[in-house]
């Protein structure tokens, strides 16, 4: 495992990959409150060098303003943004909702980035990334899952083991204030 050594201490490199919409409704659903992107990759940086942050995220056109800004507001956060077109689904109730499955591109650059990471930090909680952690674990990289009681997948949870940060237990350091709350939010 290469880890850089930094000011006369080793230093891990770590590369993030956010699950936008898994995030979103962790927020919304279980906690109750938002999660400042920039204090989380601060937190994460508190374990090594962050080299890489990706951001994935479904959109649904047109994008509204406020999710534009969003977007727009996130590399100058540190994330690279990647977006995927949300398809929408009519429901036998006559309801429409839309869904962008970024999961295969999580995955793929997960695999694709593999020799410039020494730590993949993954924040969802969704089970489809049961077997990529167990295959990073295979080629001696470490993984750290960053998700929320009651939206984090069991099978997710018993790969992670100890490798697993409820957000509600680093809400202190990552919480976003009031005056923090004008960057605008969505899936």
């Amino acid at each position: 495992m290469a880890i850089e050594r930094q000011k006369g201490e080793l230093k891990m490199r770590i590369a993030v990959f956010v699950d936008g919409a898994n995030l979103f409704y962790a927020e919304r659903d279980r906690l109750g409150w938002r999660v400042d992107l920039q204090k989380l990759l601060e937190w994460i940086a508190s374990r090594g060098t962050v080299t890489d942050a990706m951001y994935y995220t479904g959109v649904i056109e047109p994008v509204e303003v406020r999710f534009a800004a969003f977007l727009h507001a996130l590399p100058h956060l540190g994330f690279s943004v990647v977006t995927k077109p949300a398809k929408a689904l009519v429901h036998h109730s006559g309801e429409t909702s839309f869904k962008a499955n970024l999961d295969v591109e999580i995955v793929l650059d997960m695999f694709t980035m593999l020799e410039a990471f020494d730590m993949a930090v993954l924040v969802s909680g969704d089970g489809d990334f049961r077997r990529p952690l167990e295959l990073l674990r295979t080629r001696g990289k470490q993984f750290l899952v960053i998700s929320t009681a009651g939206t984090m997948a069991r099978e997710l949870r018993e790969i992670a083991g100890r490798h697993f940060v409820d957000l509600r237990d680093i809400r202190g350091s990552v919480e976003q204030t009031r005056t923090e709350a004008a960057l605008p939010r969505a899936s």
